[in-house]
């Protein structure tokens, strides 16, 4: 795959070479997708022959102006859009291949979810929120893996707390939190800061990024942040659709 299409965050002397780090074998590898949408005015090409792979544990950040394509690119990732044309991988399974029960059993196991507007359960504690993941994989530790979650987050005191009652912050952490419970190979995040003031949404991207070295997770994030992207081992730049191979 030819390292053009990405930009690249960091020095080279301190991250994995693509080719190095493909050798174990991609965990996410998007081959050539298209996406369009046909309604009573005709054909809009959303994405166009979009291609790229990331190896386990790497980091990449989508760039690209509103409208562009990104958070659609991030959904047919996750498997929850499905492209025109082209093939999405996660983990080496063809999403496209498998039903949408199959997909969704896939997710469970392999994808972690970080929001925007946090999609916490209202009518739930920040502690019942961070176990639902795991107890819809019928784990028996829930309550102990959330919990000691929560605290790895800052919110040890905070456990029985409705999001209602929580700060912007505490409510994306609680969202990590529950992200980052179930150890994913994989975390998607839409814009993780979006709804925040640039000081707390500097601590909760270092929360991320603290959690994602640590677990192993291969992390892709859709972001207008700069800063946020630079620190990203690669940048995936959107441009009417197609991967911009040219520099910021």
């Amino acid at each position: 795959m030819p390292e053009t299409l990405f930009e690249t965050g960091v020095p080279s002397a301190s991250r994995p070479s693509l080719e190095a780090a493909g050798a174990a074998g991609p965990i996410i590898a998007v081959e050539h997708v298209h996406k369009s949408v046909t309604d009573s005015t005709g054909t809009l090409d959303i994405l166009r022959d979009i291609d790229f792979r990331l190896a386990p544990r790497e980091t990449a950040a989508i760039v690209g102006a509103s409208g562009s394509g990104k958070s659609t690119l991030l959904s047919i990732i996750a498997g929850l859009d499905t492209p025109t044309r082209g093939t999405v991988r996660l983990a080496g399974q063809d999403l496209f291949a498998i039903d949408e029960d199959e997909r969704a059993a896939l997710r469970a196991q392999k994808v972690g979810f970080v929001f925007q507007s946090f999609q916490l359960m209202g009518n739930l504690t920040a502690l019942e929120n961070v176990m639902l993941p795991l107890e819809l994989a019928d784990r028996r530790d829930s309550r102990r893996a959330a919990t000691e979650m929560l605290a790895r987050v800052g919110l040890g005191e905070r456990l029985g707390h409705y999001p209602k009652v929580l700060s912007g912050g505490e409510q994306q952490r609680v969202a990590l939190a529950r992200a980052f419970v179930v150890q994913p190979a994989v975390l998607l995040a839409d814009e993780p800061t979006g709804s925040l003031d640039f000081a707390t949404g500097e601590k909760v991207m270092e929360l991320m990024f603290d959690l994602n070295r640590e677990l192993g997770t291969t992390l892709v994030l859709v972001t207008h942040d700069r800063g946020i992207a630079a620190r990203c081992e690669h940048r995936i730049t959107i441009e009417a659709g197609r991967i911009s191979r040219n520099q910021d």
